[in-house]
């Protein structure tokens, strides 16, 4: 959904305010985030000044979180749960042993790259590895409780995904997709 200032403002604003019980340095943010130092530095001091995020300095170091006490940190949480929650809760919940890599295809995907549409309705995840069905399946589960929204688990083996005979795997090649494997970069 366009309504954020900018792509990064959402990530910062969705990354510690769905992870309100946490501190994280600016370094920290922008290598989680894939966000230059000084664009993440100007973020928060926006959001800073606008009490919607509190910082702290411990050394040389500044933290940040999120200032559960301004009176829009709930709904705005709310809103980031529904726009960029599934990047964060679908990395979190399928960071499985043995998945060597998860994608949110789709029309999730689509969206977070900007493509215009209506809100999606689910989230399609593409699990890379060799893993027991039931784990996967389990994941989605959690998933779509704290989403409160479908959530669509493909899987594939390692050499399912390096095979271009698949036409699943040939249309998720060729779409946007978020990587939200442990330390993913988002790709297209």
């Amino acid at each position: 959904m366009p309504i954020f200032r900018s792509h990064h403002q959402a990530a910062l604003l969705a990354w510690l305010l769905l992870h309100p019980e946490h501190e994280y340095t600016l370094t920290e943010l922008a290598k989680r985030l894939d966000v230059p130092l000084t664009t993440l530095q100007r973020e928060a001091q926006r959001l800073v000044g606008a009490g919607i995020l509190a910082d702290r300095t411990l050394g040389r170091a500044r933290l940040l979180r999120a200032n559960l006490s301004n009176r829009a940190a709930v709904p705005l949480t709310q809103l980031l749960e529904v726009t960029f929650g599934p990047q964060t809760v679908i990395g979190e919940e399928f960071d499985l042993t043995n998945a060597a890599r998860v994608l949110i295809y789709g029309s999730w995907a689509e969206r977070y790259h900007g493509t215009p549409g209506p809100p999606p309705n689910d989230v399609d995840v593409l699990v890379v590895g060799s893993l027991d069905r039931a784990d996967v399946y389990d994941a989605a589960d959690r998933a779509q409780a704290r989403l409160g929204m479908q959530v669509n688990p493909v899987l594939r083996t390692p050499e399912q995904w390096a095979d271009n005979a698949d036409s699943l795997v040939l249309q998720i090649k060729a779409s946007p997709t978020v990587d939200v494997t442990s330390g993913g970069k988002a790709a297209s």
